[in-house]
């Protein structure tokens, strides 16, 4: 009797998480605890890192088979299903819906030069293609390696899961790691770059953007960017409707609901699917750390591409152009402009530059979600 409760002791025992546990769940699980201390202690865009570290913690439990596909008549892990968002390409664009609600494009409207800015601010993402190509990453991965340049977590996961799905969790935790670094990142980038006299540069102010032009806008885009680049439209599409549902005033109920409870929602199953791809035995390799560095080269890239254009405007306009607002142009929206803003008030305290920089802040939104189309045209 007692060798039978024994047994069956010894039987629970082996199909706990801990008689499973290896050296790579601890590693992970240890991860997903310090991001989790970044979001929760740091304030690093807990939104999204909170709920992907949580993902990453459960699905590194041994035994806990979240991920595991249907097989066999029996039914898939819960996250399995959840991913299929991700999979499907549907989360990522109902993200766009939302930031779209949640977006003001009138300093970009009032000042269409920025869109230059948002522009140059991309060349991160095509030059670390390239550089990942010549370390033997296959094109599908060098694009989906290169778009986290853009600081834009939402096209990062739409064109890995279309190019790469293998890479996606290291993608994503690149992309969303290095945009709640912005304001780390930056500014050292911001000041080797410029001199005092340029940070000190106060802007004029932007002139008063109509509803007319504010409605037409969406639209406008919507049909030159598809029609140029037909596989960016469910991004590029989502984005302006939801800009649109805003700045129509006839649709109140849904914009709310678009910049509230579906983004919400969304955001949740988006994070914590994410983190649930960095199984440790998915994620601890060799390239990961490539990846998560070739990510940092983009990003740092983009940010300096930005700037370097702004010095250029500065001077081609006589100086009135301050080329701390081109690194706004990475899209991580609106960190990346109020960091813009904050460089710009640490030179002069009376320059107010967050409007300014919202112009190329929201043109690279824009200019990632396009670049994606270019890539997805390419190579898809």
């Amino acid at each position: 009797m007692l060798g039978d409760i024994i047994n069956v002791l010894v039987d629970l025992w082996g199909t706990t998480g801990f008689a499973n546990l290896t050296p790579g769940h601890l590693i992970m699980i240890t991860v997903a605890c310090v991001l989790l201390y970044l979001a929760i202690v740091k304030g690093y865009e807990p939104l999204l890192l909170l709920p992907i570290a949580f993902g990453m913690l459960i699905v590194n439990i041994p035994m806990s088979g979240l991920m595991n596909p249907p097989r066999d008549g029996v039914i898939g892990g819960l996250m399995y299903y959840l991913h299929q968002g991700i999979k499907l390409g549907i989360y990522p664009p109902l993200i766009f819906l939302g930031v779209g609600a949640m977006t003001d494009f009138g300093p970009l409207i009032a000042n269409p030069k920025t869109f230059l800015l948002g522009a140059a601010a991309q060349i991160g993402i095509f030059g670390t293609f390239i550089g990942a190509l010549l370390l033997n990453f296959t094109p599908q991965e060098a694009a989906s390696i290169g778009i986290i340049g853009g600081a834009d977590g939402p096209t990062a996961i739409f064109l890995a899961a279309r190019l790469a799905p293998h890479l996606i969790g290291t993608v994503a935790i690149a992309a969303y790691s290095y945009m709640a670094l912005v304001p780390v990142i930056q500014p050292p980038i911001m000041r080797l770059l410029t001199t005092d006299k340029e940070r000190k540069t106060v802007m004029k102010q932007l002139r008063q953007v109509s509803q007319t032009e504010k409605i037409l806008f969406p639209i406008i885009v919507t049909v030159l960017v598809s029609m140029l680049l037909p596989p960016a439209t469910p991004l590029v599409g989502m984005l302006m409707l939801g800009n649109l549902l805003r700045e129509s005033g006839v649709v109140g109920r849904l914009s709310d609901t678009a910049q509230n409870a579906l983004m919400n929602i969304v955001v949740i199953f988006l994070g914590t699917t994410v983190g649930a791809t960095t199984s440790a035995e998915h994620f601890l390799r060799p390239e990961t750390l490539m990846i998560v560095v070739l990510g940092l080269v983009a990003f740092m890239v983009g940010t300096a591409g930005g700037v370097l254009l702004g010095k250029l405007m500065y001077v081609l306009t006589g100086g009135e152009v301050n080329p701390l607002i081109g690194s706004a142009g990475v899209s991580a929206v609106p960190m990346a402009a109020r960091v813009s803003h904050n460089e710009g008030r640490r030179a002069n305290p009376n320059n107010y530059l967050l409007m300014h920089a919202m112009g190329p802040n929201v043109a690279g939104v824009i200019g990632s979600a396009v670049a994606a189309g270019v890539l997805l045209s390419m190579l898809g």
